[in-house]
């Protein structure tokens, strides 16, 4: 399989990140950038499996798109697959994210609550450290949003990354 990937990838066929099955999950979770919870209610409910009103759906989001490239998601480390911090036993950790990477945050004031999303890029301002992450159940929708890196809980990579 390695083998093709290099072929196609030095006969133009394919770009390294198209070949990357994890970079693949960004652009899958791309499609759906823009995404709400009220006016893509059913969309959303048909890739997660829960209802994005009802439901904190971020982890649902992230297996859902792993799910569509062929990665196990949290579900095959954990038995609360629908939970953020979930994805702490997930794939390998790593100190320096790339694209693609998961990276799970703390949320509300419970110790199982969490955030999880894919990591885009980093940006610096005024001395702080932010990721870029894209993330379903971000202001209610499939969206782009900067989480203070110093607060990730930890960055996830799969195996097949590496």
């Amino acid at each position: 399989m390695k083998q093709i990937a290099i072929i196609a990838l030095l006969a133009g066929c394919a770009s390294a990140e198209q070949l990357d099955p994890q970079k693949g999950a960004v652009y899958s979770a791309m499609s759906t950038l823009g995404y709400t919870e009220t006016s893509h209610r059913q969309e959303l409910k048909e890739l997660t499996g829960v209802d994005p009103v009802r439901t904190e759906w971020c982890a649902a989001f992230v297996n859902a798109i792993l799910d569509v490239n062929n990665i196990p998601g949290s579900e095959s480390v954990s038995e609360y697959p629908l939970t953020a911090r979930s994805f702490l036993r997930w794939g390998v950790p790593v100190q320096e994210p790339i694209k693609g990477d998961i990276v799970v945050f703390p949320r509300g004031n419970q110790g199982w609550q969490g955030h999880v999303g894919f990591y885009i890029s980093t940006y610096h301002t005024n001395g702080i450290t932010y990721y870029l992450i894209l993330g379903g159940n971000q202001n209610d929708s499939v969206s782009y949003e900067l989480y203070p890196a110093s607060s990730a809980l930890s960055i996830r990579r799969h195996e097949s990354a590496f």
